[in-house]
Formats: C-alpha cells, structure tokens, sequence
C-alpha cells in the first residue's frame, strides 16, 4: 500500500494540467487470482502481463487495491490483445470483464483488434480512497490484460505508439531510481542449465557471481514451466570431469511433458542458492547495457511483476539467455537463420542462405478421468478435419511452431499459434471426431504458455563451429567441453506441410552421427564484445552445428567452461580472449579438475542420443521421432 500512496501523490501533481491519471500495471496485481504472468515479449510490446491460462475453464479473477485520490468519473481504457488475431477475424475467445468492487463496469473486453492496443471502458463514478480492482475471466482461453488506465479528462486518451507508451509509463509510473548493486566478478544473464552451470562454477572457484533469471523458476528448458528433458552425455572427450556437476542437480527422471515434479525445480534453486559467492534473482529481466567502447560496464533489470530496477555492475558478463539477449543489446556480432552451403562449406547446409530456424514447442498433455470431461467448441482459424487431425493424447517437441518466422520480433505470434493448435485439435477431438469415444474421458490437463525455443541468434566468437570441425574431428589446442548429440536438424513435417502449407506446426528432425567432439572454447565468448561470454543455443556455432551443441547436457558444460575462465579473468584481471591467448594452460589444468564433487555416481545416464560407435556417415541422414 505505502507504493500505490507514492504513485497517487504523482498523479495529484498533475492534475491541473491532464486531470488526474492512474495507470494500472496488471503484472504487479496483488493476487493474481488464477491469472499467470507472461514476460515473453516484453521487449516487444513493452512490459510483461497477466494471461488467463485456463485450459478452456475460467480462472480465478485477479484483483488489486488502488487508492483513488478524488471521488469523480473516472474514464477507463484496457490495453489488451485479440490474439487470434492473426488467422481468424471473427470476436476471439481470449474474453473478460473490468470489475470495481465487484462490480462489472465494461462489456467484454479481449476479444477484438488484430493489435495491442487501447480498448476504450466506457466511465464509471468511483469514489474517493481504496477500491478494489478486479479482472473476470470469462473463457479459460488466454485472455490477456497488460495495463488499465484511468483518467477523469474525457479526451485523455493514452498513446497506442511503441516509443510514446514507454514514455507514458516512465512518467506516470514514477518509479524509484534504480538500485546499485555491488561490483561482481561474473554477472550471469539467463538461469537454465547453461547459466546455473556458470554461476556455480564461477562461484566454487572464489567469484562474486548474480544470477539473473526472468521466470520464478530456474531451469530453463528443462524447467516444470516447459518440461523439456536433459539431452547428451557427460564424461566424456577430452575433459571427462566437465558435466559432473549435472550429477548434483539434474532431475533423475526421463521425458518430454511429464507431470511437474519430474523436473525438479527446487533441486536447481538450492544448488545456487546454497552457494555463499552467488545472489540470485529471480523475474528480473534485462532491458539494457551500459557500455564503455567495447566493454560491458553495468547491465539494468527490471522487476517482470514490480517494474523495479536494479543495475548490476561486474567485470565479466556471460549471455545464457539463449537468445543472446544482452550480446545484441551490446551490440555483439551475430547470425540468425541458416548460412548458404558455400559460406562455411557445410554440405548439409541449403544451397542459398534463407531465414529458416528451428523452431519453438508448446507442449501438453491428458489424463484420463474416471467420467466423461467435456471441453469447448474452440475453432478460430485452424480447420481440423478426420483426415488432418492428430489422434493423440499429448504432444511432446514435434508440436513446433515458427520455423518460417523471426524466433524475436514474431515470437508472441509464434507461442500464439502454438496454444491455437493444441485448443483447436482437442476440441475437433473431444467434439466432431466420429470415432471420440477414446477421448470421452480426457482431460486436457497441462499446457506450457512458455515456449521451449531451440534456435533465435548465434553470438560470433573467435571462433565459429560448423560442420567439418564435428565430422571431419577437426583438432584445436582450445579444445573444451564435448558435444556428443547427433547433428539433430529440425524441419517442416512434410504430411503437416500438406495439410496446413505455411502454418505448420509439427516438425521432423534429420540427425547425422558424430563422434564426441571437444569445441574450442573460443566459441564461449564474443568476439567484438571483450567481456562477453555466452553458454548455451547462443554461442558462436553455424545453424547446421547448432544442431549438436544445443542439448541441455552440452550447454551445462559450456557453463562449466564459461564459469572456470571467468574466474581467471578474476585472478589475473584479465578479458575471456586472454584467456585463450595467455592462461589457456591454467584453463585446461580447471577443465581437467572440474568444479563438481567427486565420486558421484552419473545419475543422468537417459536421453544420451544416439548411438556414437559408428563413424558419421554424411548424406545418409536419418529421420527420427526423438
């Protein structure tokens, strides 16, 4: 309550001018109610926001107190988003109501536009002191609310522009100034398996590490929130002890879209916050860097409920976002989309270079009931046939969207689509399928509202990986962690492309075999950012070798390898490159010792890929449901 008071006093002074204005963010509502937060794209549309993700049945509704400074009419304006959109015109299903005390003050709001944008209330007397505002889900299907508006200056009207409505919200929001943190020696972006990894081993060899995290949860990928198991092998190549540390908090158990306890998201959060050197913080996005020529200073985070910011300052940054989130904000060298065959001589690679990524899962399964379990009519855009529907009771990574679109600036369209199809292909199942009888009992129980993304940029180190360094076993003295997953290259469906040609959403992975293969490590930095690291889908890869280094298993061992040179560029106040180019002896002599504790046994002998005893065969790539 002593926040709202702060922010009230700013909108009294300016009353004169505007009336009084009250710009409520809904991802900082004090019960959320059944409403989740979604910070996917806030880069895009400019904050995170409060969905309604029900599964088809509607939430609890989410509610706030707001102190209004004056007893008036109060004009009301609701930025929301049809968000099926995109493929059908009609009202959407995304619906809910604005309530003040309880009290339905609009219509039904979330189901028109083709846009973010500004849906006008109407007007509503509100009096003076607190009122409690609340949002009424009206249909389970992801409606979505970014921010509610009050003005009692009828022609008032907030701006709809990207650029005017950050400035809108810095000047009405008011919010304190950033906080300083300490100076760290590693600040780590991104807690997935890559970051963990960093920070832990930044951590064990003496440095001062953040950890920064947008989710509530650790994990990444491999979290409860998208439910993608561990992939690749540890103890292996060159450098046997580098994974070991997976051992200490991998989840044990095998699986694509399993129950959430699999994932064992609290084992991630303890490895970190059990370690003295690290400060984790969780739904803290970053939003911008601050640079000296070609050098990282600080980095600012915001708050993904709250707004507030925080600045961290360090000596070292590793980028574990996955989609190199802070290299492109420094302004770090990338590639995005897949490279011509001749630019770095990959035969696997298409003749001409094109704009086609990997793309992301939205994954979901059914439990069977001891009832029947009805679901509803859910048909906006995506016709479901006899003939084209999926007769399943889940769906694991096949179920991917976005290989034709741009995995950033499209990326809501792209999670978007995913949840389209899921809702629309149970509904043809549970509602017009002839023969539904193996469904009457389903119920659609788990929707990941999180994509599980495989590719978007590539940061460019030294040194690039491609494909005849893997097949070929290329040799360099920096070699480091070992990657061991086949080259495992996604596609379109072809039997998905017939039936929805340019809107797939199922996908075929091609795989060619490698031996294990140690990357040299000066693919574990940025080449024109000097104290740039990155782990994980984003390190300095072509798109054909991306196709090994991005299991989960992998990319924790590049965070190994990333925490150990981080802490010699501690000890000798030094840059990632110089490490390579004047203590790569004192590196190597790390990665032989590891940082993870010795004599564990390996609990994470599942999903290994595929097999490595036979010499990679080139051009007989096989096709595979994994």
């Amino acid at each position: 309550m002593k926040k709202l008071t702060f922010v009230i006093a700013f909108f009294l002074s300016t009353h004169f001018s505007f009336g009084t204005r009250l710009l409520i963010e809904t991802e900082n509502f004090t019960d959320k109610g059944g409403w989740v937060v979604d910070q996917q794209f806030m880069d895009l549309m400019g904050s995170p926001y409060l969905m309604a993700h029900g599964l088809g049945t509607p939430v609890k509704d989410a509610s706030t107190t707001v102190v209004f400074p004056e007893s008036a009419t109060w004009y009301i304006y609701v930025r929301t988003f049809n968000w099926t959109s995109p493929w059908f015109e009609g009202e959407g299903p995304g619906k809910f109501r604005l309530k003040v005390n309880g009290k339905n003050i609009s219509g039904i709001l979330g189901s028109k536009g083709n846009s973010w944008n500004w849906e006008k209330v109407g007007k509503a007397d509100i009096k003076k002191g607190e009122n409690i505002i609340s949002l009424q889900d009206l249909t389970g299907f992801n409606g979505r609310c970014d921010a509610i508006y009050f003005t009692t200056d009828k022609n008032d009207v907030p701006p709809s522009d990207t650029h005017q409505l950050a400035q809108f919200r810095k000047e009405l929001l008011n919010l304190p100034v950033p906080q300083q943190k300490g100076h760290y020696d590693l600040v780590v972006v991104g807690g997935g398996i890559a970051g963990i990894c960093a920070a832990v081993a930044a951590a064990r060899l003496g440095c001062n590490v953040a950890l920064i995290n947008d989710r509530p949860v650790l994990g990444g990928c491999n979290s409860s929130e998208i439910r993608v198991h561990l992939g690749g092998r540890i103890e292996t190549g060159k450098y046997k002890e580098l994974g070991n540390l997976l051992k200490e908090f991998g989840p044990l158990e095998e699986g694509n879209a399993k129950p959430a306890a699999n994932y064992e998201d609290q084992k991630k959060l303890n490895i970190v916050t059990q370690e003295k050197n690290i400060e984790t913080f969780l739904n803290y996005r970053v939003i911008s860097v601050n640079m000296n020529g070609d050098k990282i200073i600080s980095l600012l985070a915001k708050h993904t409920e709250t707004g507030e910011e925080i600045e961290f300052s360090g000596h070292c940054f590793a980028d574990c976002t996955g989609d190199g989130t802070v290299g492109a904000l420094a302004g770090a060298d990338y590639l995005m989309g897949r490279e011509a065959r001749e630019t770095f001589g990959e035969s696997i690679a298409p003749e001409k270079q094109d704009d086609l990524t990997m793309g992301a899962s939205v994954q979901w399964y059914s439990i069977e009931e001891n009832k029947k379990v009805a679901f509803p009519v859910f048909n906006y855009g995506v016709k479901f046939t006899e003939k084209n529907c999926e007769k399943v009771t889940m769906g694991e990574w096949r179920w991917e969207t976005g290989m034709n679109f741009d995995q950033i600036s499209e990326f809501e369209r792209i999670r978007d689509y995913g949840l389209l199809v899921v809702f629309s292909n149970w509904s043809f199942l549970k509602n017009e399928l002839k023969d539904n009888k193996p469904y009457h009992n389903r119920k659609l129980d788990w929707v990941a509202y999180i994509a599980g993304k495989r590719e978007s940029r590539r940061l460019l180190g030294d040194y690039i990986l491609k494909q005849d360094d893997l097949c070929k076993n290329v040799y360099h003295e920096d070699a480091s962690f070992a990657t061991t997953w086949t080259i495992d290259l996604h596609f379109p469906d072809p039997v998905n492309s017939e039936h929805f040609p340019g809107n797939e959403f199922k996908a075929i992975s091609q795989h060619v075999a490698i031996y294990p293969y140690s990357v040299p490590y000066r693919c574990l930095y940025s080449r024109n950012i000097n104290n740039l690291f990155m782990a994980g889908q984003n390190i300095s890869v072509t798109h054909v070798a991306l196709g090994t280094v991005r299991v989960m298993r992998t990319t924790g061992m590049m965070g190994e390898v990333v925490g150990m040179a981080a802490s010699l560029c501690k000890k000798h106040q030094t840059t990632p490159r110089k490490v390579y180019q004047q203590y790569l002896p004192e590196l190597q002599a790390l990665m032989e010792e590891g940082v993870g504790k010795k004599g564990l046994p390996n609990n994470q002998e599942y999903n290994l890929g595929g097999s490595l005893s036979e010499p990679p065969q080139i051009g007989n790539a096989e096709i595979s449901s994994h």
